[in-house]
């Protein structure tokens, strides 16, 4: 089964999708789901990742997440595109990111190097539709990320939730 590692995506967030969602219905498919991953995990029991992740996030310290602005993957790894989304902005972010890649590894193509926090929120536009949600100005969203969520990739939902406490 396959887990990610997610910050909680806060109502803030939820709130400016709600008002971005006009621009986002000349897109193919509109994302119903905020996440935002820190690390991919594949072909894990939910007991046996718990249990993994106990060490490396013991004494981890709750950081800050920031959303700046809208951008795109035109070519994603994975799926159609293009793929436009919130960019986050967190130092404290790509630091976790990295230790736990350096503890189990990256995912080709989507971690280590490669990855760019986000969140997603729609996919299949034209290039039209993109640029002018590229336009759309927002005040950033800033929130203190103080828990993790499992997210479970095959029940669409949090399978449980680790607070950070460093």
């Amino acid at each position: 089964m396959s887990y990610s590692l997610n910050v909680p995506v806060p109502g803030a967030v939820e709130r400016l999708t709600t008002d971005l969602y006009p621009q986002l219905t000349a897109f193919d498919t509109i994302r119903d789901r905020h996440t935002l991953v820190v690390k991919r995990f594949e072909n894990q029991s939910y007991d046996r990742l718990r249990e993994t992740l106990r060490t490396p996030l013991a004494n981890e310290p709750a950081f800050e997440a920031r959303i700046t602005g809208i951008d795109t993957f035109e070519r994603p790894t994975r799926g159609d595109g293009p793929v436009v989304y919130l960019t986050v902005d967190s130092p404290g972010l790509f630091a976790l990111h990295d230790r736990l890649v350096d503890r189990f590894g990256a995912i080709e193509g989507l971690e280590g190097d490669d990855y760019v926090p986000h969140v997603t929120l729609a996919r299949g536009g034209s290039p039209s539709a993109v640029e002018a949600l590229r336009d759309v100005e927002f005040d950033p969203v800033r929130w203190t990320v103080t828990e993790l969520d499992i997210w479970s990739a095959e029940y669409r939902e949090v399978a449980g939730s680790i607070p950070l406490r460093g």
